[in-house]
């Protein structure tokens, strides 16, 4: 879970990612939708980490790439992230580290098309990379580009 929280109600986590974010939308800003550009941020954000995260960031990354690839990379608040040609985030990884939480997550953003009825799951938590995480996510992404 996040650290303590300031008079501002975020935590010093939280006020991280803000800036990161911020930082991002400046850069993407120069750099237009370019796809060298994001994949170079992308590549960046995940060699920054460690451990389960790198290894969840890579599967990620691999398989978005592979399955979506007209999705473009991009770092959404510093997190590995594919957006469509709108520029929208379609997809994303939290790793755990980001926040200090127990498990890191990927996220489905409103342009993903995962809608199952009256209600459907948009993110899931992951602890290892392993072949069935792999399938169920190549799955995931299939459908949510579909």
């Amino acid at each position: 879970m996040a650290g303590k929280t300031s008079p501002d109600g975020l935590s010093q986590e939280e006020r991280d990612a803000v800036k990161e974010r911020a930082k991002e939308l400046r850069a993407q800003a120069k750099a237009g939708k370019s796809r060298e550009a994001g994949t170079k941020q992308v590549l960046e954000a995940i060699g920054k980490l460690e451990g389960t995260d790198k290894a969840l960031a890579e599967g990620f990354y691999q398989v978005v790439s592979e399955t979506a690839p007209d999705l473009v990379p991009k770092t959404f608040y510093g997190f590995p992230a594919f957006a469509n040609n709108d520029g929208k985030v379609v997809m994303f990884l939290q790793p755990a580290s980001k926040f200090k939480t127990r498990y890191a997550t990927i996220n489905f953003d409103e342009p993903s098309h995962l809608d199952d009825g009256d209600m459907w799951p948009i993110g899931f938590a992951v602890l290892a990379w392993t072949p069935a995480v792999q399938e169920r996510v190549t799955d995931l992404v299939k459908k949510a580009v579909a």
